[in-house]
């Protein structure tokens, strides 16, 4: 009976986790574009809100901010010789969140160009999906923010 009454508490106790909710299958909030190494219009600039209410510390450091659920941008990527860099300008404190195709978590808060703003820069970038998010620093409301897609500059 002691068993089944450990088992039990353990369960309640697994199930009570929350669990992380970035659905890196769900469609993408603001766009979804398929590139290829050397792609003309560089960089590509994409318009978001950023900000959510799921704090991006749950997976894992260095992740920090707030985000949504379904990633913001999400970027099929045939990488060729060029790193690539993505980056984020906005008026207020962003963070940034990248599912990367090796199915890691990437994370930035301030290596931008400007003070404030993120970048997450693969030297050698893997092809496949990037699921991205562009987060607030602080769990306040959604902000205007633009993501830069780069093979050559950051901002």
């Amino acid at each position: 009976m002691k068993k089944v009454a450990f088992l039990i508490a353990v369960l309640s106790s697994v199930a009570a986790t929350p669990a992380v909710a970035q659905d890196t299958g769900a469609p993408a909030t603001y766009r979804e574009l398929e590139l290829d190494s050397g792609f003309s219009g560089d960089p590509q600039v994409i318009q978001v809100r950023a900000g959510g209410t799921i704090d991006a510390s749950r997976l894992g450091s260095p992740c920090t901010g707030f985000i949504a659920g379904p990633p913001d941008v999400r970027l099929v990527y045939d990488a060729g010789s060029l790193p690539l860099i993505l980056s984020v300008a906005a008026g207020s404190d962003t963070t940034l969140v990248v599912n990367a195709p090796d199915g890691r978590w990437y994370c930035d808060d301030d290596s931008g160009e400007a003070p404030l703003n993120p970048m997450v820069r693969f030297n050698a970038p893997d092809s496949g999906r990037y699921e991205i998010w562009i987060g607030t620093f602080s769990n306040s409301a959604s902000q205007p923010a633009l993501l830069h897609i780069s093979e050559l500059t950051s901002q």
